[in-house]
């Protein structure tokens, strides 16, 4: 059977939290998803006195255009909690945006969590919800809801390889009988891909770009990938700051070039899964041969995070459907159980 928390045991959490490093997901049992913000705060800081401003969407059209006075906090950093006051407020947030105003008491919560997170890290998660204003609190694996998410059939006795590309981190695990009997991780996503194409610009181009025109070339670049009469001559524009003259300016960067970036910094994900594969048990083994690998997860939309572990396992690879919500489907899933 799956392991679940006691709560489940005990009694049905009133709402479940998909605490992503890009985006939070608050969950109801009838009503499904209620909440979809980035994972964004912004505060003041004035006579030495830090006030909340703003959370999620909001602060989204802020960054890279603060001025003086105004911070903007990721609660999360490549999975981690490390920010528990920006978690705190932003929860509130998120809570205060689909709480009924008749509503007194504290709601019970399901909030997924990395299945390596640290009891450190678990605690600080704990720490941040009660705070927040949630009641009963019970942690439960983002990769074992991402599988019940993309209708993986976790109770069964065959194995299943889940390969669950979020923001920043990235887990593999194989699956069988309700638990987990193969895993890896690493701090690699999809904004850290965003990141890797800035850095790039930056050392090879001597060019600036922002986080969001980090994140438009990403998707810009997934888009055309996906486009049969694409071809890798084509060029992607970006807007930034040349440094070498200190103006604003336009770059060309085919897509050769990006295709360069992503396999570099995916080729750290198709070796944990080739970590993980080399962990399982013969007979799961032979499982994951006839069914493949299955991709969950944002990061699972990039093209070629499919193409290169196919390549490097000779496994089908298939990405599940709505793969960024399998974590918020699971939960879904859970709450209704």
């Amino acid at each position: 059977m799956i392991r679940f928390p006691s709560a489940l045991r005990r009694s049905k959490p009133d709402i479940a939290v998909d605490f992503g490093t890009s985006n939070l997901r608050l969950v109801s049992r009838d009503g499904g998803i209620i909440f979809d913000e980035p994972s964004l705060c912004c505060f003041s800081r004035q006579d030495g006195v830090t006030k909340f401003v703003a959370a999620g969407a909001a602060v989204r059209a802020m960054l890279d255009r603060t001025p003086r006075g105004l911070t903007i906090k990721h609660p999360l950093c490549r999975g981690v909690l490390q920010d528990i006051e920006a978690a705190k407020e932003l929860l509130r947030f998120a809570l205060s945006q689909t709480r009924s105003a008749r509503s007194v008491r504290s709601p019970s919560a399901l909030i997924g969590i990395p299945a390596d997170a640290t009891q450190a890290e678990r605690s600080a998660m704990l720490t941040a919800a009660n705070d927040a204003g949630f009641g009963a609190v019970e942690l439960i694996s983002e990769p074992l809801a991402a599988a019940i998410g993309a209708g993986i059939d976790v109770e069964a006795p065959r194995g299943a390889l889940l390969v669950e590309c979020g923001a920043a981190t990235t887990e593999v695990s194989v699956f069988a009988l309700g638990g987990s009997c193969a895993a890896g991780s690493v701090r690699v996503g999809s904004t850290t891909l965003d990141q890797a194409i800035a850095d790039y610009l930056h050392l090879e181009h001597k060019f600036l770009i922002g986080h969001n025109t980090a994140e438009e070339m990403k998707l810009d670049y997934a888009g055309r990938q996906q486009s049969s009469s694409c071809s890798s001559s084509v060029s992607i524009t970006a807007k930034g700051r040349c440094l070498r003259r200190g103006l604003p300016m336009t770059l060309e960067i085919p897509l050769s070039e990006l295709d360069r970036i992503v396999d570099r910094h995916f080729e750290q994900i198709v070796r944990v899964v080739h970590d993980v594969l080399a962990q399982t048990p013969p007979e799961l083994s032979q499982d994951i041969f006839d069914v493949g690998v299955i991709l969950t997860g944002g990061g699972a939309l990039v093209p070629r995070i499919a193409d290169m572990i196919a390549q490097a396992t000779q496994l089908r690879v298939t990405v599940a459907a709505d793969a960024t919500h399998c974590v918020a489907k699971g939960l879904h899933h859970l709450l209704q159980a």
